[in-house]
């Protein structure tokens, strides 16, 4: 009997031999089904303290309102999967909610928002082999590269070792790079067209095989300059959703966005996380229906 989300906590203390179980019968599927399209809804920031959705700085907080935005949005037609941490994928995994899912781990959760060392963004979430040991289809890991911190250094040689960790389990890591600097204390991402071609080329010759190396890319500020950016490399590419405001015009500029940037060859979907779970209007449905549609 598939537990209600109620159920979780006892659940887990009476029973933690059952997240195995759990993923040991899952129903798998490829990466790519036969339309080519990925739109995976993303739930992996509580892990770095990042809880805020807008101005509610503890949004994200409640994990048993989370996972029922989540189960939704995992059961509207067009939903490929999930990318998450640990916790968050293994409660799913016991309800029921990944049969036929493309999962995804988040693999470095270790630099934290705010924190001096937010640049020296350790691996503390999954490794390469409890991805493989749990059955999951992919790992995604968040390179943030500031060329006036040293921890930067330490991601990417990480960054490095994990790429080719992955690839000798032939499992995919998808890469989400930025420029970043911090400008008044706090890490922010730059998403002009030059820095995230850089960001793309740097990210791009990682490891020792980019064979199973996906890239997760921002749009930039300039839509019309992602084409431009796309050429950088020729590696597989979803679109990150980002902070994309609270009014229900700021989602309709965003979609707007995601739509032409989703025409790109090397495009193949959308991993998209807060804007679809917490959408202005409050309706997930169809903020997730809405996104399926642009692909």
């Amino acid at each position: 009997m598939t537990p209600r989300i109620s159920d979780l906590p006892a659940l887990r203390a009476r029973h933690p031999e059952a997240v195995a179980e759990a993923a040991a019968r899952r129903t798998r599927r490829p990466l790519l089904g036969e339309r080519g399209r990925l739109m995976i809804v993303a739930a992996d920031h509580p892990a770095r303290g990042a809880l805020a959705v807008g101005d509610r700085q503890l949004a994200m907080a409640n994990r048993l309102d989370l996972l029922e935005r989540l189960v939704l949005a995992l059961s509207r037609p067009g939903v490929d999967g999930v990318l998450a941490t640990a916790d968050i994928l293994e409660d799913l995994l016991l309800l029921g909610a990944l049969d036929g899912k493309v999962v995804m781990g988040s693999m470095n959760r270790g630099g934290l928002a705010g924190a001096s060392f937010e640049m020296d963004d350790r691996f503390t979430g999954h490794r390469p082999e409890d991805l493989a040991r749990l059955r999951f289809d992919a790992g995604k890991l968040l390179l943030r590269i500031d060329f006036g911190d040293p921890g930067s250094l330490t991601t990417l040689e990480t960054t490095a070792r994990t790429i080719d960790a992955m690839a000798a389990l032939g499992l995919p890591t998808f890469v989400e790079p930025f420029v970043s600097r911090r400008i008044d204390g706090v890490v922010r991402n730059d998403l002009s067209a030059e820095a995230v071609t850089r960001s793309v080329a740097i990210a791009s010759g990682l490891g020792g095989t980019s064979a199973y190396t996906w890239l997760k890319l921002p749009v930039t500020d300039d839509p019309d300059a992602m084409a431009r950016v796309c050429e950088t490399s020729t590696l597989p590419t979803v679109l990150l959703g980002g902070d994309i405001g609270r009014t229900v015009e700021d989602q309709e500029a965003a979609y707007e966005k995601w739509r032409k940037a989703l025409r790109l060859p090397t495009v193949h979907g959308l991993v998209v996380g807060r804007s679809l779970l917490y959408p202005a209007d409050g309706d997930v449905a169809a903020a997730v229906d809405t996104a399926v549609g642009l692909l």
